[in-house]
């Protein structure tokens, strides 16, 4: 961004004698301007939020920006040129060749951006060169010419590797994000799997702790869910858990946290949740539950286990100890059913 303004300064300054003093003014002051538009473009750019910077709300003002500064640099370049003056232009082709290979080391995984920079940067004092009358003027800007077309060669495989390695990098990025999300995720319910389950509500239950809050802890197990396995096969007992892991889902609220811990049996933790509160979603869990369309004899119904306390007073391997022995009550007192624990009294 600064560096095709150094360059213009430096030009300037060592052809001061040389150039006409109104024109260097002029293009100095104009290139001054395009610099101040773009370093404001890159401030407002790193100020904005995350989610305001894709690529897609600022590709089409940096191209402007781009094209705009480009075009002025060339164009002052030929403002400037001095018409008797072999060593001037000699010079000026110089730095404008410069700026062209300094566009290809910026902008080299642009392709047309590289390629459009050069043109406005080069041409207007190439073709300029190539209208006089002399020789050695004419053979300068052939030359300068045969560089460019050995720049777009060298642009194209140069762009063609980058782009490959860009699209390596998203796919591996892509692929590792897949990976974390496979090594914490049930693969059949989407909910956590046992270990991310058990990580997050730690975290949770002693995020409630410090703030004494209320917790519950939900332990759910499908009924006769091996019948189901056994009579219509594991194809049918998996879309089962599939939907019950979107009822789940669904009942849950946004600090809830909810996992499979193995087989057809899940958990579920309810930070700052009063008692009536979590008897209310335990009960929805299971009418929920009761009500999915399943190619079973008896349907599916679940039994579930909950324990209510206060975090202070409450350990979470506790809880889940507690609350899966409410739910063997739930079974045992004919399935279907929340069997209620309270560890300690709380206000609803």
């Amino acid at each position: 961004m600064l560096g095709s303004y150094l360059a213009a300064a430096m030009l300037c300054w060592m052809g001061w004698e040389r150039f006409d003093h109104e024109a260097v003014i002029t293009w100095m002051s104009v290139l001054t301007a395009t610099t101040l538009l773009r370093t404001v473009m890159f401030i407002t750019y790193r100020r904005a939020a995350p989610n305001q910077r894709s690529p897609q709300q600022w590709e089409r003002r940096y191209w402007l920006t781009l094209a705009l500064s480009a075009g002025i640099w060339g164009l002052g370049a030929l403002a400037v040129m001095p018409v008797g003056d072999l060593v001037g232009q000699t010079l000026i082709i110089l730095f404008a060749v410069g700026m062209s290979v300094s566009a290809v080391s910026c902008y080299s995984s642009f392709r047309n951006m590289t390629l459009v920079s050069i043109a406005l940067v080069l041409l207007p004092c190439t073709i300029w060169l190539l209208l006089q009358p002399s020789a050695l003027q004419q053979g300068i800007a052939l030359a300068v010419l045969v560089f460019a077309s050995f720049v777009v060669s060298a642009t194209r495989s140069l762009s063609s590797a980058l782009e490959t390695a860009w699209r390596l990098k998203h796919e591996m990025e892509h692929a590792h994000r897949l990976a974390i999300i496979a090594s914490c995720t049930d693969g059949l319910t989407g909910l956590n799997n046992r270990r991310a389950f058990f990580d997050h509500a730690s975290a949770q239950h002693a995020l409630c702790k410090q703030q004494s809050g209320l917790v519950a802890v939900l332990m759910l197990d499908i009924d006769y869910f091996k019948q189901i396995n056994d009579t219509f096969g594991h194809a049918a007992g998996d879309r089962v858990l599939q939907r019950i892991g979107t009822v789940i889902s669904d009942c849950l609220r946004d600090d809830g946290i909810a996992g499979r811990l193995g087989g057809e049996e899940f958990a579920l933790l309810l930070p700052n949740t009063p008692q009536a509160e979590a008897v209310e979603i335990a009960e929805r869990l299971r009418a929920l539950i009761a009500q999915l369309n399943v190619s079973s004899e008896h349907g599916v119904t679940a039994s579930i286990g909950l324990v209510c306390a206060t975090t202070a007073e409450s350990d979470l391997d506790a809880l889940l100890v507690c609350a899966d022995k409410a739910m063997y009550r739930a079974k045992a007192a004919g399935r279907n059913r929340v069997e209620l624990v309270e560890l300690a009294r709380t206000t609803a």
